[in-house]
């Protein structure tokens, strides 16, 4: 089953795609800033990620970057 990590500020929006993807049969994880995103997927490994751009502590933007620097390969999706 895929893994997909849900980062958003808005909790209404996490929920919306949490709730959908389940649907689908997907596990997902949930994080409100890029932040706790990359404490996240330094963690554990992700299939997929959707990212917001405009968030708190650490934008989405930013949060590519230090992917980048990690080295963490995995398809990011802005929104």
């Amino acid at each position: 089953m895929s893994k997909i990590l849900i980062v958003d500020d808005e909790a209404a929006i996490r929920s919306a795609l949490k709730e959908v993807l389940e649907y689908e049969g997907f596990t997902i994880s949930e994080a409100p800033d890029g932040e706790t995103a990359l404490k996240m997927v330094l963690k554990e490994s992700f299939d997929l990620i959707f990212c917001d751009i405009k968030m708190p502590k650490l934008d989405g933007l930013d949060f590519l970057s230090e992917l980048k620097k990690e080295d963490i390969q995995v398809p990011v999706v802005m929104i």
